[in-house]
């Protein structure tokens, strides 16, 4: 498993960390903001449709009305997948 944030506005994503949070700072330092970023575990030898897991504790954003781990938003979870699967092949 492969811990990740990708931020949905610049479509980058920063990987391979302890924490998803140490992966949000190295971007929030970089020039994202925060609301753009999301936290998802990679699972690369997994078949393509397990291969991202949207759940990270970065993602507990009440104020973008995501109250859980699991990102809930159908839409960002699009945005992420279109992201890792144009920066990342196997």
């Amino acid at each position: 498993m492969i811990k990740a944030v990708v931020d949905i506005d610049k479509q980058i994503i920063a990987l391979d960390a302890e924490l998803h949070a140490d992966l949000e700072e190295v971007l929030l330092e970089n020039g994202s903001n925060q609301e753009n970023l999301w936290g998802i575990n990679l699972y690369l030898e997994d078949e393509k449709d397990k291969q991202i897991e949207y759940t990270a504790l970065i993602n507990i954003r009440p104020s973008l009305d995501n109250r859980s781990m699991e990102i809930e938003d159908i839409q960002i979870k699009n945005k992420i997948n279109k992201i890792v699967n144009r920066l990342i092949t196997i």
